[in-house]
Formats: C-alpha cells, sequence, structure tokens
C-alpha cells in the first residue's frame, strides 16, 4: 500500500497547492495529477525492476522483456495523458482496462510468490493478493473513473 501514499499524496499537495495558487482547491486537477504522478511513478519502476516483472507474464507470452519496457512506457504515458484535457476521458478508459489486465498477472504474481523487486520466489502469495492488490486494484479503478470520466 506504499503506491497509495504516492496516490494521496500528490493528490492532497495538489489540492493544497491549488487552494494557495487560485483560492479554492481543485479537485478535477489535484485527482488527475495524483493518479499520473502515481502512474509515472509506477512506470518508471518497470525499467528499475524489470526482471520480476517480466516473472509476472504469462509463460505463452513471447518477448517479455519488451512487453514490461512496453508497459512502463505506456503508464508514464497515461500520466501525461490524464493531465490533458482533450484526451483525459479516453486515456482514463483505457487506463481502467490496463488496470484490469495487469490484475490478470498479479493474480499470477500472487500464485507463484513472485517478488518483483528480488526477481525470485520469495513474494508474500495469496495473502497479497486478497489484503492488498484487489484493495488497490479497485482504489486506482474507482479513482481513474471519478476524476477522469465523471468529473470530466
Amino acid at each position: 500500500m506504499k503506491l497509495l501514499v504516492i496516490l494521496f499524496g500528490a493528490f492532497i499537495l495538489a489540492l493544497l497547492g491549488t487552494m494557495v495558487v487560485q483560492g479554492k482547491p481543485d479537485l478535477l486537477f489535484s485527482g488527475n495529477l495524483g493518479m499520473a504522478v502515481f502512474i509515472i511513478f509506477t512506470g518508471f519502476s518497470h525499467f528499475k525492476f524489470q526482471k520480476g516483472m517480466a516473472m509476472m507474464i504469462p509463460d505463452f507470452i513471447p518477448a517479455k522483456m519488451f512487453w514490461v519496457y512496453f508497459t512502463g512506457l505506456l503508464e508514464i504515458a497515461a500520466g501525461i495523458g490524464l493531465m490533458i484535457p482533450t484526451i483525459r476521458e479516453i486515456t482514463a478508459v483505457l487506463l481502467i482496462l490496463f488496470y484490469v489486465l495487469v490484475f490478470i498477472a498479479n493474480i499470477k504474481s500472487s500464485q507463484k510468490k513472485i517478488n518483483i523487486f528480488k526477481a525470485d520466489y520469495t513474494g508474500p502469495g495469496m495473502q497479497y493478493l486478497y489484503s492488498q492488490r484487489i484493495p488497490m486494484q479497485i482504489i486506482l479503478i474507482v479513482w481513474t473513473w471519478y476524476f477522469g470520466i465523471y468529473l470530466h
């Protein structure tokens, strides 16, 4: 859940910043900035923990490192897209779809106890999936829908 600190921290800082600069908090901007910072951060992690992330990709998919780097770039692009009002809604829709697809990789990761940071099989397993990953995926999907589509 450390990643959620990034999401909520960026959101709160943006709310405070817009309150100081504009005289009132900008919920739409702050919510999208929070998710943008979050998803850009996770995108860069694809380049730092590439071996562990490659372990999450199903065995039948070839060129695992390509997909790790590609999805990292997609996440960075999505973060930028959320901050551009004209493409925010389509970016949010695609990001929600991405979160659903990534969840499949998280199920595999939990089943095999993959530790993406060490690129080995010492991870927390299914307990992590149920106690942290599922709640986090729900928050990410609802957050992206609310700020990227509903309020848009």
